[in-house]
This record gives structure tokens, sequence and C-alpha cells, in this order.
């Protein structure tokens, strides 16, 4: 599993292909910190304190266990996983004021479009 500094680096980097505007310096200022101790975390050669991680982790989109190379899933930080939450509880209100008779036929029929979209994405990424 790769390092703080290696995630770190990784992830800016990704983040910097698609905008440039994701410098050393950028993430730096964001953060608060100078970016020459910036470029120490990406280096390995210094530690952030745990604040600091929280808000590299927040400015990333990521969560804390994927930057310190506990996961190796980045998804959902905090505010996004409450969204997801919400929608998946308005979408089970929705069934649930259904008649009877049809919640299977509709809970069925989401999770074959769900498989549908899961199964077109693989396809555009090959």
């Amino acid at each position: 599993m790769a390092t703080f500094s290696e995630r770190l680096k990784q992830y800016r980097e990704k983040l910097k292909e698609k905008d440039k505007k994701w410098t050393q310096e950028y993430v730096a200022k964001k953060i608060g910190v100078a970016r020459v101790t910036y470029t120490g975390y990406e280096n390995g050669t210094k530690l952030p304190p745990i604040d600091t991680v929280n808000k590299i982790a927040e400015l990333f989109g990521v969560n804390t266990d994927y930057l310190m190379g506990r996961s190796n899933d980045p998804r959902l930080s905090a505010d996004e996983d409450k969204e997801v939450d919400k929608k998946v509880k308005e979408l089970m209100e929705i069934i649930e004021s259904m008649p009877e008779e049809k919640r299977n036929e509709m809970k069925e029929k989401i999770l074959a479009y769900a498989r549908g979209l899961a199964d077109a994405s693989k396809l555009d990424k090959n």
C-alpha cells in the first residue's frame, strides 16, 4: 500500500491533469502552510499534524484513511456520504409509499437499472 507522501503526490498530480491550478503552491495556500512545508509532505521528509491531514483530505475530496494508506478507496468525503445517505433515504421512502405488491417489482427495476449503468460504465472505460 502506498505511503502518505506517495498518495499525496499521486492524488495532487491526478487533480493537476484535470486542472493545472493543482500545484504544490496552490495546495499549500489552501491548507495554510508554506510551499516548502507541503513539498516536505510530498517528499516524505515532513509529517503533517492531524488537522492538516484533515484539511488535505477535505480539499482533495477523499477520506483520511485513503491518504494515510489504510484504504485503497478514496471515495466519499463526509459531506458526500451524507448526501448519498439522503438520496438513499428518499428512494426508500418513495418505495415504501407504494402499494406492497409493487414494492418488490420497483426494487428489482431499480437494481436492474443500476447494474445496467455499472456495466455501461465498465464498457466506456475499455
